[in-house]
């Protein structure tokens, strides 16, 4: 029977759309994080009687046919790139982004890595980095007797430095923009990756070419709505269970069939 492997599909779609939004339930407090949504396709269908062929030898054709489907899969699991709420920490070092673009970070082996969360700190060495010490491109040093770093919506990072009556010029901060923002990878820590599907990097100063501006104090808090995790939820058990239901009354038929005498 079909509908068991039918139901099954259908019992493991709903199990990757559970997983999901425990993902997103799980990061409710992440900073920046953007909530993921599971899209699904329909399968194959195999065709019983075809649509369009020859139903007598005068020319008629079939209208609608028999088509039956094999059930259910994943298409993609993509991120919802909406404005996550800011939170104000009076942190200098907290930058949130209004708008497009992430922040670029320096990986360890060279490579790029792009984020959301703007929770800073500064190295030994004095360079913005991120909460795991990676440097933020394009790797700004604040000196140690610098008294108060501003950082304005441009990005431009200046310091009043101590005996100093004017302020010091450190370094411009960057942001990336992607022309498919869902073709990045996410590697974990905040951290997201070009790939073939997110197009190349747009690199440039935050507020211009379409790339937002930076709020010092801030952080963007995650874009997850309790209240939308929880009904999607409920609707997958919902689904899941009535998924179970097919598989039980195909099992009850298969059973009244095989009593037969």
């Amino acid at each position: 029977m079909r509908s068991l492997s039918v139901a099954a599909t259908g019992m493991m779609a709903q199990q990757l759309n559970v997983e999901v939004i425990s993902n997103n339930i799980a990061n409710m407090t992440t900073t920046g994080y953007k909530r993921r949504r599971a899209e699904f396709q329909d399968l194959l269908y195999q065709s019983q009687r075809r649509i369009g062929s020859a139903s007598s030898s005068e020319g008629t054709v079939v209208p609608a046919g028999v088509q039956l489907g094999l059930g259910v899969k994943t298409a993609a699991v993509y991120p919802v790139h909406d404005q996550g709420d800011f939170v104000n920490t009076e942190n200098g070092f907290d930058l949130a982004v209004q708008g497009q673009g992430y922040f670029v970070v320096e990986l360890p082996n060279g490579d790029l890595a792009y984020t959301r969360s703007g929770s800073f700190q500064l190295s030994p060495d004095g360079l913005i980095v991120t909460a795991d010490g990676y440097t933020v491109s394009p790797g700004i040093t604040v000196p140690k007797d610098a008294i108060d770093v501003s950082i304005n919506q441009q990005g431009l990072v200046t310091a009043k430095i101590a005996g100093q009556a004017q302020q010091q010029q450190l370094g411009q901060l960057e942001l990336a923009t992607f022309v498919n923002e869902a073709g990045l990878e996410a590697i974990g820590s905040n951290l997201l990756q070009e790939t073939d599907a997110s197009g190349p990097a747009l690199v440039g100063p935050p507020g211009t070419e379409g790339l937002g501006t930076i709020q010092q104090g801030f952080l963007e808090s995650s874009n997850v709505n309790p209240v939308q995790e929880i009904t999607a939820l409920i609707a997958a058990q919902r689904a899941y269970d009535m998924n179970s239901k097919v598989i039980s009354a195909s099992d009850e038929m298969m059973a009244t069939v095989t009593q037969l005498r």
